[in-house]
């Protein structure tokens, strides 16, 4: 929707798959889905869900503060279900629009993908060693 010269707002949808990499991942993959609202004046707030394929949930928040393209996303999980009941963790990372058709559809895809998860209440914050999934 336009607001005015240079001021547009949208919600969005999106979802699609998630495959994770690295030794030290959650788990291999997952469906993600997003909803959010962007302005190109206030930034972009969201809210994602990751499942995995026994159901188990990880829910996020997600924001930045612009809507360009090469700005990093930034997400923080803020609970789950079953294994992921009482995670905690944050990420980072960015869109990339692949494909607008005239009618409004997008495909893009997330790239850099960057972060530490920690799965219920015991062991330490592995953002401390550096971990990244």
């Amino acid at each position: 929707m336009e607001l005015g010269t240079g001021h547009v707002s949208a919600i969005f949808r999106y979802s699609g798959s998630l495959l994770l990499s690295g030794a030290q991942r959650v788990n291999a993959g997952f469906k993600g889905e997003i909803i959010g609202f962007a302005d190109s004046q206030s930034g972009m707030q969201g809210r994602c869900t990751w499942t995995d394929e026994n159901g188990d949930k990880l829910f996020s928040e997600l924001h930045s503060e612009t809507i360009n393209l090469d700005q990093s996303i930034k997400g923080r999980f803020i609970g789950g279900t079953g294994r992921y009941a009482g995670v905690t963790g944050e990420y980072t990372f960015k869109w990339q629009r692949l494909i607008e058709t005239e009618y409004g559809s997008v495909s893009g895809r997330v790239v850099d993908l960057q972060g530490w998860v920690r799965i219920g209440s015991t062991g330490t914050d592995p953002s401390a060693a550096g971990a990244q999934q």
